[in-house]
């Protein structure tokens, strides 16, 4: 029989940013009508870990059989995690909890077109600075001038929340959450570039630790009625659903091809295509849920992204692969 024909380079390097976009956009859209159904943010965060956990906790597993092999004490959390164990703790408490928690709070509070200009654009602003103090980066003009467009973007979106939070409405909620979610993935992403940590390796970590603190920890509380959760009343198809999306869609799946994409693209025309994601998702958050489009959100949104555009520089793909190889 003929062999299968083989896809080119490129068409893997375009239909992995396809993917990655898509994702990227639809985990906004999806994570904020996910608010108006069953589920509670931390319930959103328990099927998200426990959807990565099927894949990531066997393939942990086996990354660190192979590695015993040469080395007995590599490896960490009952064999699960391929990274030490504090390294595991530090990124998973940033990369695997506070941002999953942190950024579904958030769409409870505010609508996903804030969402998609504070948490995109929030992120290169904390990476910037964070990578200032603690890995003395330079701040180049080019990239000075693209913070300086995301602060004012920023501010013409989640300022105008704050400036009325006296008035009531919880608004502003959400954004603070928006803004703590990014700046807590930037942390990971400084982490993951100071100890040149693998994509994949660094996801399944952050996974593997969240699955054995979080999962645990959050079934007890919920059981004895200490945390207020849903999954007991909610649909199964839901809860399946948001393991799916979140879990293998969101964490995995986006994972694998932004990898692919760095690959292919390089870490500069990567972020260039991945500065679609605001303009999109605040696009389908317009279509799919009705969301009002105000003066300020369009200008905040052509800020974020032109600054996302002018404070790309040309850095290592395998930093930039494995700082949002979890990203969702």
């Amino acid at each position: 029989m003929p062999a299968a024909p083989r896809l080119s380079p490129r068409a893997i390097g375009i239909g992995a940013a396809i993917v990655t976009v898509l994702v990227w956009t639809a985990f906004i859209v999806i994570a904020r009508a996910s608010a108006g159904r069953s589920l509670t943010p931390l319930d959103i965060a328990f099927a998200r870990i426990c959807g990565a956990s099927l894949v990531l906790l066997p393939w942990g597993a086996w990354l660190v059989a192979q590695a015993r092999r040469r080395d007995p004490a590599q490896g960490s959390l009952f064999g699960l995690s391929p990274l030490a164990l504090r390294t595991t703790a530090v990124t998973g408490v940033f990369g695997g909890l506070a941002y999953a928690v942190l950024s579904y709070s958030g769409f409870f509070y505010a609508p996903a077109i804030h969402a998609s200009v504070l948490l995109p654009g929030s992120l290169p602003l904390w990476t910037a600075v964070l990578a200032a103090v603690v890995l003395h980066d330079r701040l180049t003009p080019a990239r000075l001038l693209g913070l300086a467009l995301i602060v004012l973007g920023d501010l013409l979106v989640g300022g105008a929340s704050l400036l009325h939070a006296l008035e009531g409405g919880e608004l502003w909620k959400g954004d603070l959450l928006f803004m703590g979610a990014a700046f807590c993935w930037a942390c990971y992403s400084v982490v993951v570039r100071r100890e040149g940590l693998d994509a994949v390796r660094a996801t399944i970590a952050i996974t593997v630790f969240a699955f054995l603190v979080y999962v645990p920890a959050y079934a007890l509380l919920a059981g004895f009625g200490l945390v207020a959760s849903r999954l007991g009343s909610a649909p199964w198809g839901e809860i399946v659903f948001q393991m799916m999306f979140q879990g293998l869609g969101s964490v995995v799946i986006s994972g694998i091809t932004f990898t692919r994409m760095v690959q292919y693209f390089g870490p500069v025309r990567t972020t260039m295509i991945t500065a679609l994601v605001p303009g999109l998702s605040a696009l389908a958050a317009v279509v799919f849920l009705n969301e009002p489009l105000y003066w300020n959100l369009i200008a905040g949104l052509l800020l974020v992204t032109a600054g996302i555009l002018f404070g790309v520089q040309r850095v290592g793909a395998r930093s930039v692969a494995a700082a949002a190889a979890a990203r969702g």
